[in-house]
């Protein structure tokens, strides 16, 4: 396949991506997924996707679906979602991705909004989830789930099929040629809706095409990449980042079994590629800190000369400092340390993409200083997604990086990131007003983030315009830097930061259940009864604790007082999104008289 057949120009659309792809390396391996029946890693080429395609297609058809009808999917990361939006690309129809642990009540709202007319489930572990959605989501005609629940279908079986038993009766249905322009819609994705109710994203075949597109030449990717495929594919980034770019790239992907199966899945599959979101390299950064607690003063010390050491040779590489003596110690503290912390993530890993939120610099800092090339971009669900990202010859790790080939990013009012570019949607779903306020007149795409820029074109965020915190002195503060630097404890497993109009900041907090137990034995106090939480000793200690984590903000951006949880915030209570976004609205509301009394003794 030359260069030219990959360009965006000459593939016009996703589904044209895809029909290159399998003409090009038919027997090459596309896909890996564990098979729990088997036991094993089981591989499927692009000649044996392209055949299910065009099964799939056959039974989409008998359906009766035209183009630009809505199709829905909610599964786990597999090739049997690569299959079934391929299938409905090439048909023109509109994959509405749905995420699989989403509360019943907003997956029935997305339906209904998008209007889909067929879902596709997992269906092993959804029966009670697919009853509720399927009393209340009014337009869907049929639910086809790959694996059949064992009851609970008699109110809704005549809309009911499994796949295996709906494909063989569509066996031989005709599947019309259709051609498609790239700008035809292809998606609608639903943004997570930190606040009211989740927006429909518009986005094109040109839009997420070109962006894969823009993302390949950010790096020198080769052929034979793995990607380890864990972010799910109903989240934009790994729907580009994960799935269309390797297409595009030739690569393969292998779909993790679970989070909690990720440590054995990177031994499994030595990827050379991660796309990720902040958590997991937060995750893994606690493991790292809860392993050195145990170990002996040598073994801290030595950690942290090979975070130094690793960094500084990272920074010369990039040009930005000079050789010092101690980067002679290297090879041994590449042995001693940093190689384990290598070998945990597979032993070969090129680039670890982190996107989606802000990751502290301060884990940017280990990861890269211990060897893990660690790259932050930046984007939005409403620009395909990637607007920036850090390129390995040159990374500044705080920031997020260059703007893609082709995507054009300046500073507006109020310090405002904006962003235009083939890639920017066409707008939101039955939402002409939402799409006026978001894209201006000449195209620009605001972003509602606030960033600078430096000398050499590269971008910082530096807060959320609607989230930053006004205290009743004036002083603005962004709570996300906060809640970052304070997550980096792993005594505190959430954290959101209040204060609006108050003369002094405040924070609610959720520890974690595990480091509780240690921390309030170390105070002598029962770990188990409630009171522990509002004990004066434990407030006064995480009080200290947390401002020794926040010792390098201003003086006013300090907190006064904590509120302790020991129950998570989830999905299911409607106070996270299903990316893990906090929703600070519901906190709020959840916790009004919490943060009253935080402030009570200053009203007195």
């Amino acid at each position: 396949m030359t260069a030219a057949s990959l360009h965006p120009d000459t593939l016009g659309t996703l589904c044209g991506l895809f029909r290159a792809r399998v003409a090009a390396t038919p027997e090459q391996v596309a896909y890996r997924q564990f098979d729990e029946a088997r036991n094993t890693w089981a591989s499927v080429t692009w000649a044996q996707v392209a055949s299910e395609v065009a099964r799939w297609q056959a039974a989409l058809v008998k359906e009766g679906l035209v183009p630009g009808d809505r199709v829905a999917v909610m599964l786990k990361n597999s090739v049997e979602w690569v299959i079934f939006d391929q299938a409905a690309l090439g048909l023109g129809l509109v994959t509405v991705p749905l995420y699989l642990d989403d509360r019943p009540d907003n997956a029935a709202y997305i339906l209904d909004h998008a209007e889909a007319k067929l879902l596709l489930v997992e269906g092993k572990f959804q029966l009670k989830k697919l009853a509720e959605i399927a009393g209340t989501a009014h337009t869907l005609q049929r639910i086809v789930s790959l694996v059949a629940p064992e009851n609970g279908l008699a109110d809704w079986s005549a809309r009911f099929a499994v796949a295996a038993d709906w494909l063989a009766a569509a066996s031989g249905t005709p599947v019309p040629e259709r051609r498609l322009s790239p700008d035809l819609l292809a998606s609608i994705v639903y943004t997570s809706g930190t606040t009211g109710r989740p927006k429909g994203v518009m986005l094109t075949h040109e839009n997420m095409l070109w962006n894969a597109f823009y993302a390949s030449q950010c790096a020198n990717f080769g052929p034979h990449e793995v990607f380890l495929s864990f972010l799910p594919l109903s989240h934009t980034l790994e729907r580009t980042g994960g799935y269309y770019l390797p297409m595009l790239l030739g690569a393969e992907v292998a779909y993790a079994r679970s989070i909690a199966q990720l440590a054995q899945d990177l031994q499994d599959i030595r990827p050379t590629i991660l796309v990720s979101v902040p958590r997991i390299y937060e995750r893994v950064y606690g493991r790292i800190q809860d392993s050195l607690e145990k170990k002996g003063t040598v073994a801290r010390l030595l950690f942290k000369l090979a975070v130094r050491v690793g960094w500084r040779r990272f920074e010369r590489g990039q040009g930005r400092a000079a050789w010092t003596p101690e980067q002679l110690l290297w090879p041994l503290l590449r042995k001693l340390v940093a190689g384990s912390v290598v070998e945990k993530l597979g032993g070969r890993l090129k680039m670890a993409i982190s996107g989606g939120a802000a990751l502290s610099p301060e884990i940017a800092q280990v990861f890269i200083g211990l060897g893990v090339p660690i790259y932050q971009g930046y984007g939005l669900t409403e620009t395909s997604p990637v607007v920036c990202v850090n390129r390995p010859d040159s990374n500044v790790p705080a920031g997020i990086g260059q703007p893609l080939p082709g995507v054009e990013v300046r500073i507006g009012d109020n310090d405002e990131l904006l962003t235009r570019s083939r890639c920017v949607m066409r707008g939101y779903w039955k939402d002409e007003e939402a799409t006026r306020a978001m894209i201006d007149a000449d195209g620009w795409l605001h972003s509602g983030d606030k960033a600078r820029v430096d000398a050499n074109g590269h971008f910082a965020i530096t807060g959320r315009i609607k989230d930053i915190i006004v205290l009743n002195n004036g002083e603005k503060v962004s709570p996300t830097d906060m809640e970052s630097a304070i997550l980096l404890d792993p005594l505190f497993e959430q954290a959101m930061v209040v204060g609006e109009g108050k003369p002094y900041l405040a924070a609610l907090t959720v520890l974690n259940e595990e480091h509780w137990q240690a921390f309030a034995a170390s105070l002598n106090v029962d770990p188990r009864h409630p009171a522990s939480l509002r004990d004066p000793r434990v407030m006064k200690a995480l009080t200290h604790r947390v401002a020794r984590h926040l010792r390098h903000f201003p003086g006013y951006a300090q907190i006064r007082r904590l509120h302790l949880e020991l129950r998570p915030w989830t999905i299911d209570d409607g106070l996270l999104t299903p990316t893990l976004k906090v929703k600070r609205n519901q906190v709020l509301d959840r916790y009004r008289a919490a943060v009253e009394a935080m402030y009570a003794d200053f009203a007195r």
